[in-house]
């Protein structure tokens, strides 16, 4: 039976602030991957959103950013090497003590926004943050954009590199998100978010912004929290994927083999 991980990112409110319908779209998704205070999320948020996955079974991974909360991390940064090796490791240190002190465990590491979109292409960048990943546990996961420099690097580090697909997000023609600055780039529309995914998971191909076919393995499809769709969309991709006798389950951590 076919069978692929539905992932979103949660826990990226403020204090005060909430993003996202974090409560609802928990309960049709596998695994989440929580803000961990760069861009978003705090330390309360951290500890109830990593509450709120142990109570609903998911795996819990860490979301990493650039220090950017007023940019809410999408914004591109020039770092060194040792800087982003250093940022991934407090980040993620953090959001694990949080799961351990809360009796679970840790199950992988996704880079947010800018981070991740120019660790996609950036092997050093996405090195360093393999590296981080490592150092800090090896059995660890680190979800990247299919096909890009992030999924290889993991591979030369010698951790477990999990290709992740999008939803909501349309693709370029060399398989990288399209910028959220041009029309079209976010997906609102149920139907072509969920032919979307089928053709993802059942072809292995998606077809970029501009008509192209792009070959992909889809090991994650993410949802993003902050897209008001999110919960329609999460909920109308777990149904429809099930009853196309495809099942909804996380990938568990552990080591490259």
């Amino acid at each position: 039976m076919l069978s692929v991980d539905l992932n979103c990112d949660m826990g990226e409110g403020f204090g005060n602030y909430s993003i996202g319908n974090d409560r609802d779209i928990i309960n049709y998704v596998s695994s989440v991957n929580i803000a961990c205070g760069f861009h978003a999320g705090d330390p309360v948020i951290m500890d109830k959103t990593v509450k709120l996955a142990l109570e609903k079974g998911v795996a819990i991974g860490a979301h990493p950013a650039f220090p950017d909360l007023l940019g809410f991390g999408r914004r591109n940064m020039i770092v060194s090497s040792d800087e982003a090796k250093a940022y991934v490791i407090y980040q993620v240190g953090a959001l694990k003590a949080f799961v351990e002190a809360n009796g679970g465990e840790l199950n992988h590491v996704k880079p947010h926004g800018a981070l991740y979109n120019m660790a996609a292409s950036d092997y050093k960048l996405a090195r360093a943050i393999a590296e981080a990943i490592y150092d800090i546990d090896s059995s660890l996961s680190l979800i990247g954009l299919a096909n890009s420099k992030l999924i290889e690097a993991a591979a030369e580090v010698g951790i477990k590199g999990l290709n992740e697909v999008f939803a909501d997000r349309a693709h370029s023609c060399d398989g990288t998100l399209v910028s959220r600055s041009i029309a079209g780039s976010v997906i609102h529309d149920v139907n072509q978010c969920y032919n979307r995914v089928l053709g993802m998971v059942k072809e292995g191909k998606i077809k970029s912004m501009y008509g192209k076919d792009i070959v992909v393995k889809a090991d994650t499809i993410c949802i993003h929290g902050d897209n008001e769709m999110a919960l329609e969309f999460a909920k109308n991709i777990n149904i429809k994927l099930k009853e196309e006798g495809i099942s909804i389950k996380s990938i568990n951590k552990g080591r490259r083999v």
